[in-house]
Order: C-alpha cells, then structure tokens, then sequence
C-alpha cells in the first residue's frame, strides 16, 4: 500500500496530495529496473526483462556486455534498454567512453548512462565539458538519449551546482546522482538542489539507495524524472525472490 505516513505529511497540501496519487499509480513508469552487479549471470538478465514486462516498468538498466541479450529479449515490447559507460568510476579515456556508447548503441540500447569524469572536474580542467559534449553528441547522432552520472557524493552543492550547469550546456539529456557504488547515493535534498539549477529540458535521475516506495516517492516530489533501482520488485509492493 501507498506509504500512509508519506500521505498524511503531504496530503495537507491538496495539490501535493494529487501528485502523490498520480505518481504512485503510475510509479511504474519512474523506474529503471536495474542490475549491475559483478556477479549477475545471463538468467538475471532474462529475469530482469520478464519483471519489466510483468510490471511495467520504464526500462531496464543492464552492463554493456548483456546489451544484445537483452535486446533481444525484450524484442518488440515498449521498454527502454538502458545501459553504462565508463563504469563505475569514470576515469577512462574519452576514446574508451565514446567507444563504448557506440558498441552499445549498435548492440541495441537506447539510452546510456555515462560515468562523468570526477577527477577532471575536481581538477578544474574544461575537458570535463568538452567530454561530455562529445558523448552527447555521439549518442544523439542515433537518437539515443544520454544521461551523465555525476556522483554526488563526492561533490559540495556549489560543486553539484557547476556539474548541473556543465551537463545542460554540454547537451546532456539527463544529469544522474550515482552509480550506487559510491559512499551514498541519491538524496532528496540534492535532487531538489538539481531541479532548481536544471533547464526544464534537462530531466534528473535519481539512483543509488532506494530501495523502498517511500523512498522512491520522495525523490520524485524533490524533483526526480527517473527512479534508477535494483528494488524495484520491492517498490512496487512485491517480495524479492
């Protein structure tokens, strides 16, 4: 059921309330169903694919290598298939990146989720941008959409509000919170952070952490377009197997 606490902080606000309802009927929609893990064998991604199916969900979220897999799996069925790029700490080469998104795009995927370079940026070096522009551009050569994953768990507010400003202006369709192999993942008050230095083109996924529907929920009143979770199944009321 529909987190009651959630409802009863929020449902003062009749507005609030409405986009509680709305969003929970159709929390499906939010979530990118995703496996990641080192250990994941090729029944995890025929798994991944059928629980998508089964409930919906926006897209699934799968390593480079089980692109084709999963491509083929999901066949004519209206789910994106999402996968990474310079993962999970994304300090490859630009080369390395840009090869791997063409790979992927070949193999079948329709949006990629980059790992931006922390180390660049940190450093100061207007290359941070230039990479991301050239992934950008890579990727809506094919009419696939990029999201940059920025990590925000290593990064201050006024750090996480020049990384928004970077993406956007790089051409960024979505600028992503974590991989979910970092400290801590999403935080609502980093999404809410992001929404307000964000264009309106440029949407927000939230991942790393959430794991309940309360959680996800939250994310997406702070601002969230995107839920990207390996607890889907849980999210949406159901035991994991």
């Amino acid at each position: 059921m529909l987190s009651f606490n959630l409802l009863k902080r929020k449902g003062k606000n009749f507005q609030s309330f409405n986009f509680l309802i709305f969003t929970f009927m159709n929390l499906a929609q939010y979530i990118e169903h995703t496996n990641l893990s080192p250990t994941l064998s090729i029944r995890d991604i025929d798994i991944l694919v059928e629980e998508a199916k089964q409930f919906g969900f926006l897209g699934i979220c799968v390593p480079p290598f089980w692109v084709k897999r999963a491509r083929r799996e999901i066949g004519n069925e209206k789910i994106l298939l999402i996968t990474v790029a310079g993962f999970p700490l994304g300090y490859n080469m630009t080369e390395t990146k840009l090869d791997e998104i063409q790979r992927a795009i070949d193999n079948g995927a329709n949006e990629i989720d980059v790992v931006w370079n922390v180390t660049a940026f940190k450093t100061g070096l207007p290359w941070t941008k230039i990479e991301v522009a050239k992934c950008s551009h890579l990727t809506h050569n094919y009419q696939a959409l990029l999201k940059v994953i920025i990590e925000t768990a290593y990064l201050s507010d006024s750090e996480l509000e020049k990384a928004c400003k970077i993406c956007a202006d790089a051409g960024a369709d979505f600028v992503k919170t974590s991989t979910g192999f970092a400290s801590s993942g999403a935080k609502t008050e980093n999404i809410a952070l992001m929404k307000k230095v964000l264009p309106i083109h440029v949407g927000i996924k939230a991942a790393g952490g959430i794991k309940t529907r309360e959680q996800a929920l939250a994310m997406i009143e702070a601002g969230a377009n995107r839920i990207g979770t390996s607890s889907g199944l849980i999210i949406m009321g159901e035991p994991k197997p």
